[in-house]
């Protein structure tokens, strides 16, 4: 703490014991002890203080900062809503293909999936389309076949009973190779 050395300290305790004496001397530590221990603790105490008013000032300052971030951003954009902007860039998308038809030459013999494609969607399938529905079907935009539905719940289940099975095969397997040696060998 304050940098003595060895020899310093000797000197003093020489001169401590000739100046207060043997007698007053262990009480003469005991005190100086205890005022260096209040002396550090309150040195400790200060710098905690410090640390903790200094810790303060930065919250201080970044709930300010936090606070502009949070009034610029409002301000840059008050209408954002991402599925309203899907929606009406799918239904323009839709829309201007159909405000527009092209007639294309008609082949002489379309197939039958081909129809399907060629004919402009209708209002309400594009409604459909842009609110996130299946078209209806009697007005479908492409012919195609709909996927067969299948409960998940019946697949994980399923699953976990082969899964059951093999590990019993597994089992008995190791069972019956187990049984083997002991059989040769008694």
């Amino acid at each position: 703490m304050l940098d003595m050395s060895w020899g310093e300290i000797m000197v003093i305790g020489a001169v401590a014991l000739i100046v207060i004496g043997p007698k007053d001397l262990p009480k003469a530590l005991r005190t100086v002890g205890q005022m260096t221990s209040k002396v550090r603790r309150m040195a400790a105490e200060f710098q905690g203080q410090f640390n903790e008013a200094m810790r303060e000032a930065e919250l201080d300052e970044v709930k300010k900062q936090l606070q502009s971030v949070n009034e610029s951003v409002p301000s840059l954009n008050t209408s954002f809503n991402p599925i309203q902007t899907i929606r009406d860039e799918l239904k323009t998308s839709i829309e201007a293909p159909a405000a527009t038809p092209e007639k294309a030459p008609e082949p002489e013999s379309t197939p039958e999936g081909a129809q399907a494609i060629t004919q402009a969607p209708s209002d309400a399938s594009v409604q459909a389309v842009v609110e996130g529905r299946a078209p209806a079907p009697a007005d479908p935009l492409v012919d195609l076949p709909l996927p067969p539905s299948v409960d998940p719940a019946t697949e994980i289940a399923e699953s976990l009973r082969r899964e059951a099975e093999y590990e019993a095969q597994q089992a008995a397997l190791a069972e019956q190779l187990s049984e083997k040696p002991d059989a040769k060998v008694g």
